[in-house]
């Protein structure tokens, strides 16, 4: 029995390990995805359309300027999140005030033994692997080996866990892409069509298989893309993260719904402003505290049997 642990142990550690292995072979290949998208819309299919004259010229302008600008923001995002830290537990960080008992003192090492790691309950947890204190909603990353502040998942695709400091950035990287894989699938619809027709294709065979290569690319990123969209909408509407869907399974009330337009101001901001880029304001992020991980605002009615 003793064996098949350390086994089952071991097993989990090489798969985190390879997990973080896989990181930037992920990253090379979203941009390799974006270099053949690239090259077929911009310099095999519309960029020589320009020279046409006339509606088709007319389109192709649209359809660059709409491409370019949603890869700007689709690579700001990306590498946003893939920069940015999720949030990490401050050293020795004490909460301000112990909830459960109504104290102003913080816990102490004696306290630890017994603490309840009930998602739905706010008293303070202690991690055992990181050996500290764990904010509410705060998680252990495996693969990261550290505690991450709301923690919702780690993504492969960004090499990079999504916690309270990033997961505006990972919502946007998901919105522009299923926005610029589908301009790109429309856009490449017609060239696709003619593959199947009868009539004589204009370009050469490597140009024909990039664009069937991208147009097949795009689309399935664009199906697979929405379903996570909607999912993590679905998400923020109800003002929780993957790991606490998961955990609090039924649950009929979640002490951190606040409503759909304070739980979406928690993730995004209250400044209209910069909710479509990857950045906060300055003012944002003096007033409300969730988007700096460590506090939370509940529901009234928990904040009542508190005390």
């Amino acid at each position: 029995m003793h064996r098949s642990g350390v086994t089952m142990a071991w097993n989990v550690f090489k798969f985190c390990t390879a997990l973080r292995g896989l990181g930037s072979v992920m990253i090379l290949l979203v941009l390799g995805v974006v270099g053949v998208t690239y090259y077929t819309v911009v310099l095999t299919n519309y960029g020589p359309a320009l020279y046409n004259g006339g509606l088709d010229s007319l389109i192709a302008l649209v359809v660059l300027i709409l491409f370019h600008c949603l890869l700007v923001m689709l690579l700001w995002s990306y590498f946003s999140v893939v920069l940015t830290d999720p949030g990490c537990v401050p050293p020795n960080w004490r909460p301000a005030v112990d909830e459960e008992r109504g104290e102003a003192d913080p816990l102490t090492g004696s306290d630890f033994s017994g603490l309840q790691t009930d998602p739905s309950n706010q008293r303070i947890r202690y991690c055992r692997k990181c050996n500290q204190l764990k904010p509410p909603r705060c998680h252990h990353c495996s693969v990261c080996g550290r505690c991450v502040l709301k923690m919702d998942h780690h993504c492969v695709w960004v090499v990079n866990c999504v916690g309270a400091l990033n997961y505006k950035y990972f919502l946007l990287f998901l919105f522009y892409t299923f926005l610029e894989t589908s301009v790109v699938t429309l856009s490449l619809l017609p060239h696709f069509i003619s593959f199947f027709s009868e009539g004589e294709i204009p370009g050469t065979p490597s140009t024909l298989a990039t664009t069937f290569l991208a147009f097949v690319l795009n689309l399935a990123f664009a199906l697979s893309v929405l379903g996570f969209l909607i999912m993590h909408i679905s998400l923020v509407a109800a003002n929780t993260t993957t790991i606490e869907a998961y955990e609090k399974k039924t649950s009929p009330k979640w002490r951190y719904d606040l409503g759909r337009k304070k739980n979406f101001e928690q993730v995004f901001g209250m400044d209209k402003r910069y909710w479509f880029i990857p950045a906060y304001s300055e003012e944002d992020l003096r007033r409300i505290p969730a988007l700096q991980g460590l506090e939370y605002p509940s529901r009234p009615e928990f904040n009542s049997q508190e005390f």
